[in-house]
């Protein structure tokens, strides 16, 4: 339910200001008792996307400058399904558009893209070039995680093989969507992918170079993969909280950003590889 709640506001069903159904109206949609509901609405209040309501009355979406900003306009930290999104469409503003990202899988970057595409299609954004490159763990390193919480050798190969899948179909996906704008507005675009020949412990997203986005993957373990999936230790990137660094917010974060580029160009023009798809 939180899953689905998270989607509907990084995708603005729900917008700033938004009232969220009502826990009645939330639990027969869902089909589960009213505990559930208060516990999904907790942490999504946690998590800084609802606001504090009063009793009786359903929370809100939040305002942006409410629960999303510090007093003086700095960004809090904000879940990657949700932050990421906004921060890609004001990236697409620009005429010459740069994104490099360092990630463990590609699944929070789709949506997020998407977003800035429609951005595109819809007129809104007029990027004359868009220049993506994407870092991702190589196939053939034995991955930290995801990784089957039993070790057994079996188990082992079907959460890894699980994982590629997953990797390569969200490459094929990406490299689609922004392909595609080639033909539908002659846009100059160039999409890379290269591999690391090791496991991410933390996600960046580096856009035009003046705003970094640094987020840890926070492992855990789960059982709640369906009847095919054994138990395993894995992380839950659109959940990751974002903290974003911008050139204009002072020096600090100035050579943050600097700094950030400049590991992720070093990674990409050293120990990096091609990534090659199965197929």
């Amino acid at each position: 339910m939180a899953a689905a709640l998270r989607e509907r506001i990084a995708r603005g069903v729900l917008k700033a200001g938004d009232r969220i159904p009502t826990q009645a109206e939330l639990s027969q949609e869902f089909g589960v008792e009213r505990g559930r509901v208060r516990q999904a609405l907790q942490a999504l209040r946690a998590e800084g996307l609802l606001s504090h309501s009063t009793k009786g009355v359903p929370p809100s979406v939040a305002q942006p400058g409410q629960d999303g900003e510090r007093p003086g306009g700095t960004p809090e930290p904000r879940p990657t399904l949700v932050a990421l999104g906004p921060r890609l469409v004001r990236a697409f503003a620009a005429t010459e558009v740069r994104i490099d990202a360092l990630c463990l899988t590609a699944e929070s970057l789709i949506p997020a893209v998407s977003e800035a595409v429609i951005g595109v299609h819809s007129g809104s954004l007029r990027p004359e070039s868009v220049d993506v490159r994407i870092l991702l763990p190589s196939r053939s390193i034995d991955l930290a995680f995801p990784v089957a919480a039993s070790g057994e050798p079996v188990e082992a190969a079907a959460v890894h093989r699980r994982w590629l899948e997953m990797r390569d179909s969200q490459v094929r996906v990406l490299s689609r969507t922004l392909t595609g704008l080639r033909q539908s507005h002659g846009t100059k675009v160039s999409v890379a992918f290269r591999t690391v020949p090791f496991t991410p412990p933390v996600k960046l997203y580096v856009l035009n170079g003046s705003e970094a986005l640094f987020a840890y993957y926070l492992v855990r373990r789960t059982d709640e993969n369906g009847e095919d999936v054994p138990e395993m230790i894995d992380t839950w990137g659109p959940r990751a909280q974002l903290f974003p660094y911008d050139v204009t917010h002072g020096p600090r974060d100035e050579v943050f950003v600097a700094q950030s580029a400049r590991w992720f160009e070093g990674l990409w023009q050293t120990i990096s590889e091609e990534l090659k798809l199965d197929g």
